[in-house]
């Protein structure tokens, strides 16, 4: 087997960059890993599984013996509902923290579980904070459960996970997170964090495909985890069990994407580990957010709360900038945008993670003043009540 790259290589002749929070542009070395047939199993592919886990838990740092990794099919999404339904009982209540469409996402998910709930809903603009949580954890001993989501990609808020984490711990509750778009390249070390259960994905920060997401629990919470879940095949307890007893998945996995993925868990390594990618993804981000201030735009969020994962910008005042053609033009220039989710104003959102550097995000600036030149938009200033809302529900 070869050295893992180092080097951030181009897409493939064709390939635009996805300026996405995932899935993203992979590696050469990531897309070549899917060429190979694995039987699922086979011992060479349960060894695979051993090793994908082994690495993810040491990321986890010191503690991370006490934790354990169980992979689950699906998309991100079917592992945070697997989360929720396993490691909330049945007569559990949780407290959602919200800031956007996947703290939402949480609360529809415990809806349909029929799980007790209420929620703290910030807005687009603000995180939740440490003071408002422990107020509402007294205020309610019936909540056994905190969800907080780590890095908000509606509006690429980075919420403080560690504050969080402090009063829920303090309070005699147990922290839930969802780290779908953080994990892998902001720390999340179980020394310093206290949770019971964490939750990403294949295709995000470790750079890998889509196909499967995989959830770190701590080993006394998926004891516990017996007969909550509604489902047979979201059932993190009975994955993990059987894992535990054959060193298979219960169903067919999807065996490509769990090589993709140790390819790409191997290049982070190379990298740096967490340190390594979140330093990159942040030089992506300042370069590029730098960039596109020059050119009008404004981010959403004040710098203190911005994310390295994925920035979102007001969209110009101008009658001539149209979104859709926006990002057809940016598409021809070789790089896939996101469109915004905000309620209120129109927005759009630039991935920063993914096979990229500073040099690849100078060029996502150079390609967003081209295209604005072709709409005939010479300022890219948002609209008056954009920037109003901003600063009043940021206060």
């Amino acid at each position: 087997m070869t050295a893992p790259n180092t080097q951030i290589e181009p897409p493939l002749l064709g390939e635009p960059y996805l300026l996405t929070p995932g899935p993203l542009t992979t590696s050469y070395a990531v897309k070549k890993a899917m060429l190979r047939d694995w039987g699922s199993w086979d011992d060479d592919f349960r060894a695979m599984t051993r090793e994908m886990c082994s690495r993810l838990l040491k990321m986890l740092g010191a503690g991370a013996e006490d934790f354990d990794c169980v992979p689950m099919q699906g998309s991100g999404s079917f592992s945070v509902e697997a989360m929720l339904a396993s490691f909330i009982p049945r007569d559990g209540k949780a407290l959602v923290l919200a800031n956007g469409a996947y703290g939402m996402r949480s609360l529809q998910t415990l809806q349909y579980l029929g799980r007790a709930h209420i929620v703290l809903n910030k807005g687009d603009y603000l995180p939740p904070r440490g003071i408002e949580v422990a107020q509402i954890l007294a205020d309610d001993p019936a909540i056994s459960h905190v969800v907080a989501i780590h890095c908000e990609t509606s509006s690429g808020i980075l919420n403080p996970v560690e504050e969080i984490s402090e009063v829920t711990h303090a309070a005699g509750r147990k922290l839930l997170i969802d780290s779908m778009s953080a994990f892998g390249a902001i720390e999340l070390k179980v020394a310093d964090i206290r949770y019971e259960a964490m939750v990403s994905s294949a295709n995000k920060c470790i750079e890998g495909v889509p196909g499967f997401g995989f959830i770190i629990g701590r080993k006394s919470e998926l004891e516990a985890a017996r007969g909550n879940s509604h489902s047979l095949c979201l059932d993190v307890h009975a994955q993990w069990a059987h894992m535990k007893k054959t060193g298979q998945w219960r169903f067919t996995p999807p065996t490509h994407v769990v090589a993709a993925f140790l390819e790409a868990l191997r290049c982070h390594e190379v990298e740096g580990g967490v340190a390594g990618r979140g330093n990159r993804y942040t030089k992506n981000r300042d370069v590029m957010v730098a960039g596109m201030r020059k050119l009008g735009f404004e981010t959403l969020l004040k710098d203190r709360w911005m994310s390295p994962i994925i920035v979102t910008f007001f969209c110009p005042a101008d009658e001539k900038f149209v979104f859709d053609r926006f990002y057809g033009l940016m598409k021809n220039k070789g790089f896939i945008i996101y469109p915004g989710k905000l309620t209120l104003v129109a927005s759009f959102r630039v991935g920063c993670i993914g096979q990229m550097d500073a040099t690849v995000m100078r060029q996502v600036v150079v390609a967003a003043k081209e295209s604005l030149d072709e709409m005939g938009v010479s300022d890219a200033t948002p609209p008056a009540l954009a920037l109003k809302e901003r600063a009043r529900l940021a206060a």
